[in-house]
């Protein structure tokens, strides 16, 4: 357990070092997406190890092993993402200490909206050689509505009542996976049936809907981070990687950061590829990988 500036216990791992053979690269700190545990991508972590970096993960504060912050065991609440980004730049100052090589900051949905952020008010020290970014949460279905009108909406509704309320209806038990799930996140059901196995293994995993807190934030942060200049403002060089097969964040935010930011590499998957890119079938995963690590190995030799 990681201790936040506040005291607040955030769970970290250190996956285990590169073998002594393996070329030394650098460092990786990975973070997920919301709802999600670090669990989910040892098998990537693992793929990282073995081309040499040093990987790291953490949950978010107030998911998976990092305790709650809503009124139930269950349901996802933050009253400000501006204190998740609090958390990474202090995880990541302590993180980065005495490691040697390239750094690299990585996040997954609202985990690459966050370390999009963080790099985007330069509050990282020091600055990461790099990021990888999978899917972020720059935008959010139904992508013809815009971000104003979402915003004015989810303000709207968290005021109605307790802000910690779920925002929507997941089932009938708290916090168990719907049966049409699987089908927004990955067409590989072995992959998708791990996450399943991690969440009967340590219930602390287990979570459903967000709150209607959490929509706000979301919107306050995703409106943020579009506004003029922001994007812009970000030289640290990154790789994004979207697809239009998402049904859950906006891929047409996505690009429309590719062509604002100063330094990226942009790869776009088809209907092929689901929201969880790093967790889809071989055949897309390992396409997106490869593109990963031709970027990350321009980092180490830059």
């Amino acid at each position: 357990m990681w201790c936040a500036p506040d005291g607040h216990k955030i769970r970290l791992i250190d996956w285990p070092s590169p073998a002594p053979d393996k070329p030394a690269r650098g460092a990786i700190l990975f973070m997920a997406g919301r709802g999600d545990a670090y669990e989910k991508y040892l098998e990537t972590f693992e793929h990282w190890r073995l081309q040499g970096w040093q990987v790291s993960g953490a949950d978010w504060r107030g998911q998976a092993g990092s305790g709650r912050l809503g009124s139930d065991p269950v349901t996802g609440h933050i009253g400000d993402f501006g204190q998740w980004v609090d958390d990474l730049a202090a995880l990541w100052a302590e993180w980065s200490a005495g490691k040697t090589g390239p750094l690299v900051l990585a996040g997954h949905s609202m985990g690459g909206h966050l370390v999009l952020r963080a790099a985007a008010e330069h509050v990282l020290s020091p600055e990461p050689a790099a990021l990888v970014l999978s899917t972020p949460m720059l935008g959010v279905h139904p992508q013809w509505l815009p971000l104003w009108v979402q915003g004015a909406v989810s303000r709207l509704m968290a005021r109605l009542g307790d802000p910690r309320r779920p925002a929507w209806k997941w089932s009938e038990k708290p916090g168990e996976l719907p049966l049409d799930r699987r089908a927004l996140l990955t067409h590989d059901t072995e992959r998708y049936a791990d996450e399943g196995y991690w969440r009967d293994t340590r219930a602390e995993l287990v979570m459903g809907p967000g709150s209607w807190g959490w929509v706000d934030a979301a919107s306050r942060s995703m409106r943020k981070l579009a506004a003029p200049g922001m994007l812009e403002a970000v030289r640290v060089p990154m790789f994004l990687l979207s697809t239009t097969g998402d049904k859950l964040v906006s891929w047409r935010a996505s690009r429309r950061a590719a062509r604002r930011l100063p330094q990226v590499e942009f790869l776009e998957l088809g209907p092929e590829a689901a929201h969880e890119i790093l967790r889809e079938v071989d055949p897309v995963r390992d396409k997106a990988l490869a593109a990963i690590d031709r970027f990350l190995e321009q980092v180490v030799n830059s």
